[in-house]
C-alpha cells in the first residue's frame, strides 16, 4: 500500500485539488457547509498519506524533515477542525514538491542529454561487409563504417577516408574539424560530411564520452562546503522548529499560532536553493566543453586570484615548428641517432623534430636515460648521444665554441627554443624551435583580469630568453624560466604557504606534480584522457576562451548560491515578522509562499543553463 501511494502521488495531487474545488463550490454556490467539510476532510486525508509516509519513513534513519514538519501541522489543523488550511496546505506541499521534481530534473538535463546522445548502432565490418550491430558488440581492434550525419561510435583512428566531424559534443564547438587518415576520432561526435572506415581503440565505458558522462554525474553529486553547511543546518533547524512549535503552544496555548509556525518554518528553498545552483552550474559547463569536476573546485577557483601558466601547449599551439637545424659536421648518421631518439618520445618538441626530418632510418637505442628539464641520455652503435637544452650540456661540460653560443643567442632571441644534439662529447646539432601562441590569448588574458585575476605568472622550462618574450608580449606579472618540474612545485608551495588560491593551467601531461598541488588545476586538455584524469577542471579543447568562461561561470555560480542562501532566509524572517504583527498570515499563506520560494530559488539556479560571458557569441553545442 506504502509504495502504491508514493507512485501513484501525481493522481493523488489531482485527486487532492479536486476535493478542494468541489468542496468551495458547494460552499459558495450551494451554500452547504457539511458536504464542503467532508470534501475537504477527504482532501485532506488523501494529500497527508504520501506525506506522512515520507515523514516516518526519514525517521526510522533516525532523520527529522520537512514531511514531519507539514505532517503534524496538517494533523493539527485538522484536530481543530481548521479543514480548509489542512487540505489547501497538503495540496500546496504536495504540488510544490512535484513541480521541484520536474524543474530539478530540467536543471540535470545536461547531463541526461548526453546520455541520449550516445550512439546506439554501428555498422561493423565482418567479412568484408558492413553489418549493422548494436554498439555493445563493437570490441577494440574492429573496423566500423561511418557516412555522413551518423555518430561515431567508438574511439579511434581513422583506417581510409576524409570527413569533417562535428566535435561538439566533447569540445562544446560546433566548427568541424577536418579528419584524415591516421586522425584520432571521438565516440558521440558526428560526421558532418564525408565516410571513413575507423578502427577501435576505445569502446563502450572506456571512451573519452563516457568519462565525460560519469565525470558529470559525479560532479552533480558532489557537495560543496556552503552544500554541507545547509545540511547540517536543515538537520538541526527542523527538531529546532518542531521544539519552538511546542514551546509556543505551551505559553500561549494557541494551537493555531504553534501549527503556523511549523509550517512557516519549512526550510524548503534554504535546502534545495544551493543544490540547483551547484547542478544547473556543472551542467551549463558541460554543454559548453567545460567539466567542473566538484564543488569544492567550483568554490575554490571562484574564490582565486593567483593564475599560474605552463608555456608549451598551454599559452603556445602546442605544434612547434623546426626554424633552423644547423649540422655542424654534416654528419647524416647524427641526424638519423636524433631522429631514433625523438620517435620514442611523445614531447611536442619530439614532434616538431621528426616532422621536420620525415622518415629517417632508426637505429636501436640502449640505456635511455631521461633527465626532467635537460633531456635525453643514450646508448646508439656504442656512441653516446646527447639531445638536449644548454644546460645539459653545460652540466656534461660539452665545449660549445663560441660562433654557436652568439648563434644560439640570436635563436634565442627570436623566440626559439634551443635544443642541442652532441655525439660523444661532442656538440654536433643545433636546432631552433618555435611555437605559435594560441589565438586570441592576450585578449583573453585581459577578460580574465576584468573578472578578478590579479597576478598572472607563467613558469616555463625553456629558456629565460624565450619565455620573458612571450611574457612580454601577453603582459604577464612575473616570468621564471629554466623552470624544472620540481622547481614549479615548489614554487607553487610558496605560494600556497603564503594563503594564496592557485590555479594552475598546463597541458595535462606535464608537470604533474604542480596540477596536483595547486588548489585548482586546469588542464588544456582537448579531450586527453590524461587531462580528463589528472585536472580539477578540463577545458575540453584547447581554446582559451574557455578558460575566460570557466572562470566567469564558477564566479556566478557561487554568487548565484549566495543570492538562493539570501531568498530562502528572507522568505522566512518576513513570513515570522508577518505571524506575529499581521493577520495576513496563516498556515495556508505561509504553506503558498514557501513553495512560491522554493521554484523561485530553483528558476533562478536553472539561469546558469543559459550563461555566456558578456560579449560572448559561441555557437550551441549539439549537447
Amino acid at each position: 500500500m506504502t509504495s502504491f501511494i508514493l507512485k501513484n502521488k501525481i493522481i493523488i495531487i489531482i485527486l487532492n485539488a479536486i476535493l478542494i474545488v468541489l468542496g468551495f463550490l458547494t460552499k459558495w454556490i450551494f451554500k452547504n457547509d457539511l458536504l464542503f467539510e467532508i470534501f475537504l476532510i477527504a482532501a485532506s486525508i488523501i494529500g497527508i498519506l504520501p506525506i506522512m509516509i515520507q515523514a516516518f519513513s526519514a525517521l526510522r534513519y533516525k532523520l527529522v524533515t520537512i514531511d514531519l514538519l507539514v505532517t503534524i501541522a496538517v494533523l493539527g489543523a485538522f484536530i481543530i477542525k481548521n479543514y480548509e488550511e489542512s487540505a489547501i496546505v497538503t495540496f500546496l506541499f504536495l504540488f510544490g514538491a512535484f513541480l521541484e521534481q520536474k524543474t530539478i530534473g530540467k536543471a540535470r538535463s545536461a547531463i541526461k542529454k548526453l546520455i541520449d546522445f550516445k550512439p546506439q548502432k554501428a555498422l561493423k565490418k565482418i567479412d568484408d561487409d558492413y553489418v549493422l550491430v548494436d554498439v555493445d558488440d563493437v570490441l577494440v581492434g574492429d573496423i566500423v563504417l561511418v557516412k555522413t550525419g551518423a555518430k561515431i561510435p567508438v574511439e579511434g583512428n581513422v583506417l581510409k577516408g576524409l570527413a569533417s566531424v562535428d566535435e561538439s559534443s566533447i569540445t562544446g564547438e560546433s566548427k568541424p574539424v577536418a579528419k584524415e587518415e591516421g586522425s584520432l576520432v571521438f565516440a558521440s561526435t558526428i560526421v558532418d560530411n564525408g565516410t571513413i572506415e575507423v578502427v577501435a581503440t576505445k569502446v563502450g565505458d572506456d571512451t573519452t564520452y563516457s568519462k565525460i558522462i560519469h565525470l558529470v554525474e559525479e560532479a552533480q553529486d558532489s557537495k560543496s562546503k556552503a552544500e554541507k553547511f545547509i545540511d547540517s543546518f536543515a538537520k538541526y533547524y527542523t527538531p529546532f522548529v518542531l521544539l519552538l512549535g511546542l514551546l509556543v503552544f505551551i505559553i500561549f496555548k494557541d494551537i493555531n499560532l504553534a501549527v503556523s509556525i511549523l509550517v512557516l518554518g519549512c526550510p524548503g528553498a534554504l535546502v534545495i536553493g544551493v543544490p540547483v545552483s551547484s547542478v544547473s552550474g556543472i551542467g551549463s559547463g558541460a554543454r559548453n566543453g567545460v567539466l567542473l569536476k566538484g564543488s569544492e573546485s567550483i568554490n575554490d577557483f571562484a574564490k582565486a586570484k593567483t593564475f599560474i601558466f605552463d608555456k608549451t601547449g598551454t599559452l603556445t599551439m602546442g605544434s612547434p615548428r623546426v626554424i633552423e637545424l644547423i649540422n655542424i659536421d654534416n654528419d647524416n648518421e647524427i641526424l638519423e641517432y636524433l631522429y631514433s631518439v625523438e620517435k620514442e618520445s611523445l614531447h611536442p618538441l619530439a614532434n616538431a623534430i621528426t616532422n621536420h626530418l620525415g622518415d629517417m632510418k632508426t637505429h636501436e637505442i640502449s640505456n635511455t636515460l631521461v633527465l626532467k628539464g635537460y633531456g635525453i641520455k643514450a646508448s646508439i652503435d656504442n656512441n653516446l648521444v646527447l639531445v638536449g637544452n644548454v644546460s645539459l650540456f653545460e652540466n656534461e661540460n660539452i665545449f660549445i665554441d663560441n660562433k654557436f653560443k652568439t648563434k644560439i643567442k640570436e635563436l634565442e632571441n627570436d623566440g626559439q627554443t634551443i635544443v642541442l644534439v652532441g655525439k660523444n662529447n661532442k656538440l654536433k646539432l643545433v636546432l631552433g624551435i618555435k611555437d605559435k601562441i594560441r589565438d586570441n590569448v592576450k585578449t583573453e588574458l585581459s577578460k580574465l583580469r576584468k573578472l578578478g585575476a590579479k597576478k598572472l605568472i607563467l613558469l616555463s622550462g625553456d629558456n629565460q630568453t624565450v619565455v620573458d618574450q612571450v611574457a612580454l608580449e601577453l603582459n604577464f606579472d612575473l616570468a621564471f624560466g629554466n623552470m624544472l618540474p620540481e622547481d614549479k612545485s615548489n614554487y607553487v608551495k610558496e605560494l600556497k604557504s603564503m594563503g594564496e588560491i592557485v590555479v594552475f593551467v598546463g597541458d595535462g601531461i606535464n608537470d604533474s606534480p604542480s596540477l596536483a598541488l595547486a588548489n585548482v588545476s586546469i588542464a588544456m586538455g582537448s579531450g586527453t584522457e590524461v587531462a580528463i584524469e589528472t585536472s580539477d577542471i578540463v577545458l575540453m579543447n584547447s581554446s582559451f576562451g574557455k578558460l575566460t568562461f570557466a572562470y566567469g561561470l564558477t564566479k556566478k555560480i557561487t554568487r548565484n548560491m549566495k543570492q538562493n542562501i539570501i531568498i530562502a532566509l528572507l522568505v522566512v524572517l518576513v513570513l515570522v515578522i508577518g505571524l506575529i504583527f499581521s493577520d495576513l498570515v496563516d498556515m495556508s499563506v505561509g504553506m503558498l509562499v514557501h513553495e512560491l520560494s522554493i521554484l523561485v530559488v530553483i528558476l533562478n539556479g536553472m539561469r546558469l543553463l543559459k550563461y555566456k560571458l558578456k560579449g560572448e557569441n559561441n555557437e550551441k553545442s549539439r549537447i
